[in-house]
């Protein structure tokens, strides 16, 4: 769109009373010359508004001169005048739409990897329901981990068949120089299987510490990846990849860590003092009002276990009620010995 011409569209917002008076009149006479327009009676315009108006009809393409005489004046068709005007405002409106198009496509393209993003990040949450397939997970994790596996198995001992899986497992991890910490419950020292397993890969550079309740089970690889339980008791488990998920149950592991002791079995602490160390935290428990199914799950003993514990406790304190071995134990000092001991969160496994 030429100059004069966009000038002229931004002033075209209605035809004045003379420009309509000026072209009705040369539409009467069909062509007609400046003098005559002057001249008529049905214009009453000076010669500078007479100018003004027709220059303006001109530029509007509704007046034009004769093809053979270019001093008179003809009127042109208003819609072919309008059809030549708005030519280039289409032409401009199309190319806008062009614009707009690419506009779409080409963000169009962005917002598909927007998408696509988004649902990578809605899948930094996976939930695995079979045991094989977390098995499967953890194979693939431990292939890939290049620097670092933490890991906290709460439960006391664990079965030969897992430690055997897990032997290869960490074997190949530690043989690539990945650091690796777990954490155990106190009572996987009484546990033989444990005790030997953590003899070889402590051997291999692994290192193990135990603490009286760990927070929960916890793998995590790289700290970028964790994998945690689907739900208590299932088999299943819930991958965690997004970033700070993942770096606060690192924080978490550390913290215990910092409280945790050294893996080292019973018979090397000594039985007496391993001994007195889990009463303490069987009181402790107690005290918090916790049942004998929530002491055994958090201290990894069987129920059949921990009743025996309690009934111990109970008798050597002379209580013959639950509540009256945690007021006696309270007296006596026995809950305030370890200041590593669980503490005011322990009401939460009384559930």
């Amino acid at each position: 769109m030429n100059l004069p011409l966009q000038e002229t569209l931004r002033g075209l917002s209605y035809l004045s009373e003379a420009e309509v008076a000026v072209y009705s009149c040369v539409l009467r006479y069909q062509q007609v010359g400046m003098e005559r327009l002057a001249a008529s009676s049905e214009l009453e315009l000076s010669e500078e508004e007479l100018g003004s108006a027709v220059g303006r009809l001109r530029q509007l393409g509704l007046l034009r001169s004769h093809s053979k005489d270019p001093a008179l004046l003809v009127p042109v068709d208003p819609d072919l005048a309008a059809a030549a005007l708005a030519a280039p405002i289409r032409e401009s409106l199309q190319e806008q739409r062009r614009r707009l198009d690419q506009i779409s496509v080409e963000f169009g393209r962005l917002r598909a990897r927007f998408l696509e993003g988004g649902r990578r990040q809605a899948g930094s949450i996976e939930i695995i329901s079979h045991l094989d397939e977390v098995r499967a997970a953890l194979n693939r994790a431990s292939n890939e981990c290049r620097q670092e596996v933490l890991s906290s198995q709460p439960g006391g001992g664990r079965s030969p068949e897992v430690l055997q899986e897990a032997m290869s497992r960490d074997t190949a991890l530690l043989a690539r120089g990945v650091r690796m910490r777990t954490l155990y419950n106190h009572t996987a020292r009484f546990n033989a299987p444990s005790q030997a397993y953590v003899a070889v890969l402590s051997g291999l550079g692994a290192e193990y510490r135990t603490v009286h309740d760990p927070f929960g089970r916890l793998i995590v690889f790289d700290r970028d990846l964790a994998f945690i339980p689907d739900e208590e008791g299932g088999l299943g488990a819930v991958i965690v990849r997004e970033p700070s998920v993942v770096s606060y149950l690192c924080s978490v592991f550390e913290n215990a860590w910092a409280h945790a002791r050294p893996f080292s079995d019973a018979a090397a602490d000594g039985l007496e003092s391993v001994s007195k160390e889990l009463d303490r935290t069987i009181l402790r428990l107690l005290a918090a009002g916790c049942k004998d199914e929530a002491i055994g799950r958090r201290l990894g003993m069987s129920v059949r276990t921990t009743r025996k514990h309690v009934a111990d406790i109970m008798d050597a304190l002379g209580a013959v009620s639950r509540f009256q071995a945690g007021v006696l134990a309270a007296r006596a000092g026995l809950l305030d010995q370890d200041e590593n001991g669980p503490g005011t969160g322990e009401r939460e496994a009384a559930r």
